[in-house]
This record gives structure tokens, C-alpha cells and sequence, in this order.
């Protein structure tokens, strides 16, 4: 399995990661192209080698125009949707954006909605997200893995005042992920930096068992005496069993708002487009909200790039003003879908197995309706004949 590996012993920002990719060899000519895909005007990147503490690394620099304006995250996947980037890359674009405006959100209780972006949203922080995906897509990247991120120390000063470093929105990106802190004063690891780590990387830790084919680093703008403010990026192949994660975990979030004054055939329709979109489920809670009011918990559970669709999906066709939502992992079985010849005839069933043992079989609920119908049969007796059937080739494989 293709591995990059954040090797984060001095932090991580935006152009850090863009630097040190760039630093590993990448066609730089071709990812620049691939950047004004974005459509963006009046920017240039600046690149040059430079001695940090004795290491050779890569400072790249987004100069723009000074921006007075901000951006809300819908501006900004607006740009990255309206370009002619791959899907994926757009896909992991929006879903870094969207876990950076969720922190920001969840830091300041306010609406993800009214998050505006300071200078997260300029065009030098959107080139390092975007312009890091390309690189990712480039390399043939399959899995991504962190070191233990050293946020470093003290406080920085911010719009809203003097606030101890991690400031409050990255401390909230890294919330589960392994931190530490030396008596190196400075912020180690900017908002941007940490909303690329911490969306794409499932595992934390020591280096993983891999072939290393290249290191590439990418410096940071500060200079400290006798500490190289680099980042290090290895990437190299791993045996995908031996990285330290659960192999069929999954980072996922859960969409949530209650609806009070909305006809039920809407939100049902709602449930059908949730689907139609990816979903990987939805569901209703009757529920009771102030003023006895009757109402209904809407949840939607997604992989992260289609959380900006399926927030869309709520504002427009249910009547919410706000939207929660928050991240969760998901462990699932191993799963595989059979055809099972039965008396009544053939039906579609999903094995699931832990560890290699089967735990789980349930016929697929279309094929059952079906096949009970064509043969004017119970729905139990078709789940009966899979059953048989089921346990006629366990016989045999036995014997």
C-alpha cells in the first residue's frame, strides 16, 4: 500500500506540506498547472531551497494582494467545486475545508454557516489545501499516517486577543490525535496544517513498516537556532495489515437537526435523496422539542466529502435554520455479497465476517419481496429456503 508518512517533529502548516511534497521530487511545472484549474487570478508561488539547522528543504510562499474581504465556506466550495480539478481531489478539498470550518465553528458557538475564514480563507490557504490534494492524487497516495504533531509552546496573539498555543481552533482539529509540547516557543502547527493531517490521516504514531522511496522536507518560516522548523513527509510502501488501525474503520459524520413544521412526505423524500447522494444512512427520532411541540430528529450519517452535498440537501428541502453535526468512527464487518440458489429462486445475501468468521447473514430485503411474490409465497418462507439452502452448502463444505 502507497503510504505518506507527516513526520511532524516541528508542526505542520499549509505551505510546510506543500513545500515538502514539492521537496520529494513531484513535476512541479505540472502540479502549478493542475493549481490553475482553480480559476484563481493574481497570485504567484515562490520556491526556494533553504538551510534549516543544517537541513536542505523547500519554502514555498503564496504572494497575493492584500484580501480585505472574507470568505465563508460556501465561497470557497464554490471555487473548488466550479474548477476542473479531479473529483477527488475536490472531494478532499471541500472535506478539509469543512472539518477546518467545523472547528472554527464549534470554537466560537456559532453556525458553521456564519464562519468566516480570516486569513484561512485567502488564496494562499486554499493553493496549500487544493494544491497538497493534486500532490496527494500525483503521488498515488493510499494511506496517510502522522507522527506524534509537536504543537509547540507559549501564546500568539490573534484577532480576538492573546491565546496559549495550541490556539483554540487547532487544539480542537487535533482533539484524539497525540500532541506534545518542548520548550520550543511558537505555534508548530497552523489551523491549515492541522485541517490537512487530521482529515486525512487515520493513523498516529511511530513510523509504520515501509519501504521508504523518497523524503522530501518543507520548511516553515521561522527560524530557530540549533532546531531545523521543517516538516518531513516519507512516502514508500507498507503492508496494509501491519499499520497499527483497524482495517475497516472509518471516519465518518453525522448530520442532525430537528424539524417541527414540515410535512412528512417531504421528509421522507429528504431520507430518499439522502441515498441518492451516498449516504451511508439516514434515519427519523420522534422527538419532543420546547413547548411540547411533537417533532422529528433528522440524522444523516456520511463520509466526510459529502457533508458539504447532504448540508445543502437539509437547507433546501426541509425548513431548519441550523444544522449540528460531529465526527464518529465506524468499525464494520467485512462484507460479501453471494447469490444463493433457493427452492423459490435465487436470492442476493450479504455475509458479514470478523476476523475471517462468519457473523452475520441476512438476505437482501428487494430479493426476498421479490421472489416471495413471483412464487406467492411468505416472506418467512423464502427466508426459510435461503436458510436451507445456506446451511445444505456449510454440509458440503464440511464434508
Amino acid at each position: 500500500m502507497r503510504t505518506l508518512f507527516f513526520d511532524c517533529f516541528a508542526g505542520a502548516s499549509g505551505n510546510m506540506v506543500l513545500g515538502a511534497l514539492i521537496d520529494l521530487g513531484l513535476d512541479r511545472e505540472l502540479l502549478f498547472d493542475r493549481i490553475k484549474g482553480l480559476g484563481l487570478a493574481g497570485y504567484e508561488i515562490e520556491i526556494e531551497k533553504v538551510d534549516r539547522s543544517g537541513l536542505s528543504s523547500t519554502h514555498l510562499n503564496v504572494v497575493i494582494p492584500v484580501e480585505k474581504k472574507h470568505r465563508h465556506l460556501h465561497h470557497i466550495v464554490d471555487i473548488i467545486e466550479n474548477s476542473n480539478l479531479s473529483e477527488g481531489v475536490k472531494a478532499r478539498s471541500v472535506a478539509i475545508f469543512d472539518r477546518l470550518a467545523a472547528a472554527e465553528a464549534r470554537v466560537h458557538g456559532i453556525d458553521v454557516k456564519k464562519v468566516h475564514f480570516h486569513e484561512v480563507g485567502a488564496v494562499d490557504a486554499i493553493i496549500d489545501v487544493v494544491g497538497a490534494c493534486i500532490a496527494f492524487e500525483m503521488l498515488g497516495i493510499e494511506n496517510f499516517a502522522c507522527s506524534k504533531i509537536h504543537v509547540g509552546s507559549g501564546f500568539v496573539d490573534m484577532e480576538h486577543g492573546r491565546f496559549p498555543v495550541p490556539p483554540p481552533a487547532v487544539a480542537e482539529l487535533l482533539v484524539g490525535k497525540p500532541i506534545y509540547s518542548t520548550d520550543i516557543a511558537g505555534e508548530l502547527i497552523t489551523p491549515t496544517g492541522a485541517a490537512i493531517i487530521s482529515t486525512v490521516c487515520d493513523s498516529y504514531g511511530v513510523i509504520p513498516e515501509m519501504a521508504v522511496e523518497r523524503t522530501g522536507y518543507g520548511a516553515g518560516s521561522r527560524i530557530y537556532d540549533g532546531f531545523p522548523n521543517v516538516l518531513r513527509i516519507m512516502i514508500g510502501e507498507t503492508i496494509a495489515d501491519k499499520i497499527e488501525q483497524p482495517q475497516n474503520r472509518e471516519h465518518l459524520v453525522i448530520l442532525e437537526s430537528n424539524i417541527d413544521d414540515l410535512s412528512p412526505q417531504i421528509i421522507g423524500h429528504v431520507m430518499d435523496r439522502a441515498f441518492e447522494l451516498g449516504a451511508s444512512d439516514c434515519w427519523f427520532t420522534p422527538i419532543q422539542m420546547k413547548k411540547n411541540r411533537p417533532a422529528t430528529l433528522i440524522s444523516i450519517l456520511c463520509r466526510l466529502e459529502l457533508r458539504s452535498v447532504l448540508t445543502d440537501l437539509l437547507f433546501k428541502e426541509t425548513s431548519t435554520l441550523g444544522i449540528r453535526f460531529r465526527d464518529v468512527d465506524r468499525e464494520a464487518l467485512d462484507r460479501e455479497l453471494v447469490d444463493v440458489q433457493t427452492a423459490y429462486g435465487q436470492v442476493k445475501v450479504k455475509i458479514g465476517r470478523h476476523n475471517g468468521v462468519i457473523v452475520n447473514v441476512m438476505p437482501e430485503y428487494d430479493d426476498v419481496v421479490r421472489v416471495a411474490k413471483e412464487n406467492g409465497v411468505s416472506l418467512r418462507a423464502v427466508h426459510d429456503a435461503v436458510s436451507a439452502s445456506l446451511a445444505s452448502r456449510a454440509a458440503l463444505a464440511a464434508g
